[in-house]
């Protein structure tokens, strides 16, 4: 038996004993997504009530290279029934295998759920994040892949016009590379004026399931960065909360405003980015690992979606952090400076480092190396 299997076994043998997860699943509106499409780990997290799965570029590389030698024969023969692909392209056709393969595991959430739920994320290739037009095309594309996708595109200015178009198309859209209240309210304005479009047209939105993620712990990160660069000291765990608090302050200016596109946590760094958002009409996707953790935590899996972050630690992120204050408030940043972010950049870099390193694998397959 495989080390997933045990862990699905082991929790299937002690009925008595409900994950947290799956407690969350069954008393909350909050739903468990998957941020892996790995197969294998996918099927675990579907038993811990896991209703859709998320994916990236580095998260794409690595599920390609858990099984790499059935997708190095996988490529080798698609290489030979494409004689002209080029690397990229025979890269991407793998992603795109991978992500048909891993919808179905989700078929029958997403026909239980209407559509909101029972998604399998593709993102968009990172290396037409300037160009809304490439950007809409591989979203339809992608959308006609199975009829569970969900298109990611980054929340830049660019990519926030793409959804917009896209959602307008019919794609059903999860933001990404997103870290604060004015990219996530600026992509849920966005969707909501393409959703607008399609329900005066006479179009059905009501299967449409969109999604803004907010990297949570990536904005703790940069925080981190940030204080580190600007020798900035502060008392032991406020850079825990960042991420946090503009999540918690994005859910309520969305419901204030009655957007229709839900929050997704993502980017897990610390438990909070999943316990303190338990409660809400929210997605959270933690990685298969951070899943294992939490089920093993013994954390109550309460709401707590509308307890408020301490003062002391709200009034010291405010103060002396600039990045925080334009990640928190609604009109922190215009969508022209999403893309300057610090955290946007950083996160761009890793995809387009990691695409790069889509091609290289499918190069070592192809043109292997001969002192190797």
């Amino acid at each position: 038996m495989t080390e997933l299997a045990d862990l699905h076994a082991t929790t299937s043998e002690h009925e008595d004993v409900v994950p947290p997860l799956l407690r969350m699943a069954r008393e909350t509106p909050t739903r468990l997504w998957n941020d892996s499409a790995t197969p294998a780990e996918l099927s675990a997290a579907i038993g811990w009530g896991a209703v859709g799965a998320t994916c990236n570029p580095v998260i794409a590389l690595a599920a390609l290279r858990s099984d790499l030698p059935r997708w190095q024969q996988r490529i080798r023969a698609y290489a030979d029934e494409h004689p002209t692909a080029s690397e990229s392209d025979i890269g991407w056709a793998m992603v795109e295998e991978l992500s048909v393969e891993a919808s179905a595991l989700l078929a029958d959430a997403f026909a239980e759920h209407g559509g909101r739920n029972g998604r399998l994320s593709v993102q968009t290739d990172p290396r037409l994040h300037r160009d809304a037009d490439a950007l809409v095309a591989q979203a339809l594309h992608f959308d006609g892949l199975a009829p569970n996708v969900i298109v990611k595109i980054p929340a830049t200015e660019t990519g926030i016009r793409a959804m917009e178009e896209a959602t307008y198309r019919g794609v059903s859209i999860n933001a990404t590379v997103s870290f604060t209240v004015p990219q996530a309210v600026a992509v849920a304005e966005a969707i909501e004026r393409g959703l607008q479009r399609r329900e005066a047209e006479g179009h059905d939105v009501g299967s449409m399931g969109p999604v803004c993620t907010i990297m949570v712990g990536r904005l703790d990160d940069w925080i981190k960065a940030v204080a580190k660069r600007d020798s900035v000291t502060v008392d032991p765990g406020v850079l825990e909360w960042a991420g946090v608090a503009v999540f918690k302050r994005a859910y309520e200016v969305f419901r204030e405003r009655g957007l229709r596109t839900r929050l997704l946590s993502a980017a897990f760094r610390n438990h909070m980015h999943w316990s303190q958002f338990v409660g809400g009409d929210v997605v959270i996707s933690p990685p298969f690992d951070w899943q294992v953790r939490l089920n093993a935590s013994g954390i109550e899996p309460l709401p707590r979606i509308d307890e408020p972050v301490a003062d002391t630690v709200l009034d010291t992120l405010y103060e002396r952090f600039p990045d925080f204050r334009r990640a928190y408030d609604v009109d922190g940043m215009t969508p022209a400076e999403f893309g300057d972010y610090g955290a946007t950049r950083k996160t761009l870099r890793q995809f387009l480092a990691a695409d790069a390193e889509l091609e290289a694998l499918v190069r070592d397959v192809l043109v292997p190396d001969p002192e190797k």
